[in-house]
């Protein structure tokens, strides 16, 4: 028998790439089919192809890109104290506050961001309610800006005014800072849209009970508390410091409880304090935030990089930056919606559209970046275990480094991936993963659950046109 006879003779082994309707006939036929997921690089667009083509070759994109990915793991981050926003933010003006994502006016806002406004302003003094706090934003007395632009980064709506007392964060590598409000905690909190009068008591009670108190305590230790080797720890022990910040949020407490002791407050207060942190397990993010801050911070301004340094959302628009485009250079298109487990009594159209700064983290390449080390995660925004190794996994197709300082113990304490490349995007039509939470899109109500989202694709195809003119 022939060797063509032979093979017709055999059981067909098929395999299948591309559109499956001719995997799903041939199995109306009875045939076992093997589905390869595939599609053509750039989704098959010709300008971009081409563009891919080039960059990819360039040596100096490699070498600008290998810089500042080096920048990013090599940054150090530390606590060194707590301050008062219109004190330490650079830029930061009497008549200003700050927001997440790019930059947005007040009309455009989205019902969460507009509602912490109002908090704001009450909390301020500026404004005695709801009514008054409105008229104020809208009258162009306030300028809004992003926290990103000031070296800041800010959970949610992300709102930042004079008043509020801050993290400051040292990178002792490259000497830069980042900022960051006090985590709240969760439910009716201003970072998600409430404006209540328990929400203005408690940042009231942050800025002259809490702040005061931790100021004096991070005075007393030596070269500040290590944020690097607490995030490093807590990844390896179930959290991915953007949703889950329960382990972290205990070897910080660990870290700061005796200096707290230690200072002249009085008891009752220092007890106060410390049942604050003890009870909030979200604590951390506020400290993680402005690390990853500091180190995508060092690692922008190198010219020929195509390493995103900053993604952020304002509930309307999601933005990104290059490192080798311009320093407040936004490629924006509008939020996703986020798909993942609601609070009960809420419904998916409750939910606003993406927002805040926190997938900083996913751009240091921690945050759903890591999922895949912190399985714990799932039962807070979805999904399965699978899935959270399986989205770790898939990172390392889209970035260019892998950070050993955070590595996962599931993937064999393999390095997670970092430096997010808009070249292999764009290659791959792989979106990065974000695990965050979800504010109701109506001011004033807060939390109404947590999930995954991507950001759009537009944004990388309009950074990567734009790359492409210059280089």
């Amino acid at each position: 028998m022939s060797n063509i006879n032979k093979l017709f003779s055999q059981e067909l082994k098929i395999l299948n790439i591309g559109t499956s309707k001719f995997k799903d006939d041939l199995e109306l036929q009875g045939q076992s089919v093997l589905q390869l997921d595939w599609a053509p690089a750039a989704g098959g667009d010709i300008e971009l192809l081409n563009i891919i083509d080039k960059l990819s070759s360039r040596e100096e994109i490699k070498e600008a890109n290998k810089e500042a990915v080096g920048r990013m793991i090599n940054s150090h981050p530390i606590l060194v104290d707590i301050d008062k926003a219109i004190n330490v933010i650079p830029g930061m003006k009497e008549n200003m506050i700050l927001h997440s994502g790019p930059p947005i006016e007040w009309e455009r806002m989205a019902g969460p961001m507009q509602g912490a406004i109002i908090g704001a302003l009450i909390y301020e003094g500026k404004a005695k309610n709801e009514e008054e706090a409105k008229k104020i934003a809208a009258s162009g007395e306030i300028e809004f800006s992003p926290c990103n632009e000031h070296g800041t980064v800010g959970p949610m709506a992300g709102i930042v005014s004079p008043s509020m007392p801050v993290h400051v964060i040292y990178n002792k590598t490259y000497e830069n800072y980042g900022y960051c409000t006090i985590n709240e905690g969760l439910g009716k909190v201003l970072r998600y849209g409430a404006f209540n009068e328990e929400v203005i008591e408690r940042l009231k009670w942050i800025e002259e009970e809490f702040a005061p108190t931790m100021k004096k305590a991070l005075k007393s230790i030596d070269g500040g508390i290590d944020i690097k080797s607490i995030i490093s720890q807590a990844v390896h022990m179930g959290d991915e410091c953007h949703n889950r910040n329960k382990a972290a949020t205990s070897l910080f407490f660990r870290e700061i409880v005796s200096y707290i002791i230690d200072t002249d407050v009085d008891s009752a207060i220092i007890k106060r304090v410390l049942n604050f942190i003890k009870t909030n397990e979200h604590y951390f993010l506020n400290l993680s935030m402005p690390a990853c801050k500091v180190a995508t911070d060092a690692a922008h301004g190198i010219e020929n990089s195509t390493i995103v340094t900053t993604m952020a959302r304002n509930g309307v628009d999601f933005g990104i930056r290059i490192s080798g485009l311009g320093k407040n250079q936004w490629f924006t298109a509008p939020a996703n919606m986020i798909k993942g487990l609601m609070f009960p009594g809420f419904k998916e159209d409750d939910a606003s559209p993406d927002i805040g700064d926190s997938a900083i983290t996913e751009t240091m390449g921690i945050g759903g970046f890591a999922m895949g080390g912190s399985p714990a995660i799932v039962q807070f925004v979805g999904g399965t275990v699978e899935d959270a190794i399986g989205y770790s996994e898939k990172m390392y197709e889209i970035t260019v480094g892998e950070n050993t300082n955070y590595s996962i113990p599931t993937l064999d304490f393999r390095g997670s991936a970092i430096g997010i490349d808009i070249v292999k995007v764009i290659e791959k039509g792989i979106l990065p993963i974000i695990n965050t939470g979800m504010a109701h899109k109506v001011a004033g109500i807060g939390q109404v659950g947590a999930g995954l989202v991507s950001p759009p694709m537009e944004c990388f195809k309009k950074a990567i046109l734009e790359f492409n003119k210059d280089n």
